[in-house]
């Protein structure tokens, strides 16, 4: 089941959305995160830290887990 991260504006970045999920300890993490993992938005591959989430959305991190954006 995938896990709520609420947000609270109507878009957060990917690497925003790393720290609020707690994924990452700091947000300039998220580079090398990004890098060194396979995040999938919605089920497409996605390596961009400024790439836009919406409420919906849902992201999966192998070996993390599932998470959906919620506002």
């Amino acid at each position: 089941m995938a896990k709520p991260v609420k947000i609270e504006t109507e878009y957060i970045t990917l690497g925003q959305f790393l720290k609020l999920a707690e994924v990452i300890q700091t947000g300039g993490m998220a580079k090398w995160f990004l890098g060194e993992y396979e995040i999938f938005v919605n089920n497409e591959p996605e390596n961009r830290r400024g790439k836009k989430l919406r409420d919906g959305d849902m992201v999966y991190i192998p070996d993390f887990g599932t998470y959906i954006v919620k506002n």
